[in-house]
């Protein structure tokens, strides 16, 4: 372990120290997506059978459709499926390590909440100062109506609070835990899970040309997020990170071809653009980095 990141990060993942076995880690990780796998099928199959989807006689893509994020209510749905992921991160940890659901966030209730606000505050400052510059030159698209956005508003923060609570109580609460009670290297225990975060938004078929650079986007994304809760020994930065990126990607202003069902405005160009999102994503890249470089610095006080 680093110098800079003890002691905090000794507390982080002192639980995970009792039971280091990978051979425990690596059941673990199949019984957290077999969790997830379980619970998003039972909330999408609960969809269509309150729906009446199944008695008018849906097709199999009628009802694959009803995940498809460019509408509110399917897009609400996509984001209600990580429920299962929170729960497959808590299951795994008991069943497994014999660990509460407080140890995936760190010691201190207070110091999660007050790293989650810190670092939401930063973020959401830094990102809504870049949709303000980037308005200046690139007209939005309007995607949802204003009243029918706000009628959403409420609920779509809670799921969204929801999803990125879940991705980080996996990525860097269970996952990265575990494996820095066994590797020393953060190469290792930062390293693979931000790996594994950013294949998990590999989607060549949405991105086309653009996908390797979007998983190298949500890569960054899972060191940054990996340094902060190690730096804080808390999880409440990186969710806090987390949530004000997302509620800027998802809610204010989404990428056209993405996840765009709840979002105010969307932009007039897709995700496959390769002239116009590849130089974006670089731009993208080193707002979070400043971001990054702030927020860790506020964690550490």
């Amino acid at each position: 372990m680093t110098e800079r990141y003890a002691p905090n990060f000794e507390a982080f993942v002192a639980p995970a120290r009792r039971r280091p076995a990978l051979w425990r880690l690596i059941l673990g990780t199949i019984l957290a997506l077999a969790v997830y796998v379980a619970v998003a099928v039972a909330v999408i199959a609960g969809a269509v059978v309150a729906t009446g989807a199944l008695g008018s006689g849906a097709d199999a893509d009628e009802i694959a459709g009803m995940i498809a994020p460019d509408d509110p209510a399917q897009t609400a749905l996509l984001l209600l499926t990580f429920v299962g992921m929170a729960a497959g991160a808590v299951v795994a940890a008991a069943a497994l390590h014999r660990r509460g659901p407080g140890t995936l966030f760190g010691p201190g209730a207070g110091r999660n909440l007050r790293h989650f606000a810190t670092c939401f505050a930063i973020v959401g400052g830094a990102y809504g100062a870049y949709v303000l510059v980037s308005a200046q030159r690139v007209d939005f698209v309007e995607n949802l109506p204003m009243e029918v956005w706000l009628s959403w508003l409420v609920p779509a923060l809670v799921l969204v609070l929801i999803q990125v609570s879940a991705e980080e109580m996996l990525f860097r609460g269970y996952l990265m835990q575990q494996l820095a009670a066994r590797f020393a290297s953060p190469v290792i225990w930062a390293g693979l899970p931000a790996l594994l975060f950013g294949m998990g938004h590999f989607n060549p078929a949405g991105a086309a040309d653009n996908a390797w650079l979007v998983v190298g986007a949500t890569f960054l994304f899972g060191l940054v997020a990996a340094d902060l809760t190690a730096r804080s020994g808390a999880l409440g930065g990186a969710i806090g990170f987390h949530f004000a990126n997302n509620v800027f990607a998802l809610l204010l202003v989404a990428t056209d071809g993405t996840i765009t069902g709840l979002a105010l405005y969307a932009t007039p160009y897709s995700i496959t653009d390769i002239e116009t999102v590849r130089p974006l994503i670089l731009i993208d890249g080193l707002v979070m980095v400043a971001a990054w470089l702030a927020c860790r610095r506020a964690v550490r006080r």
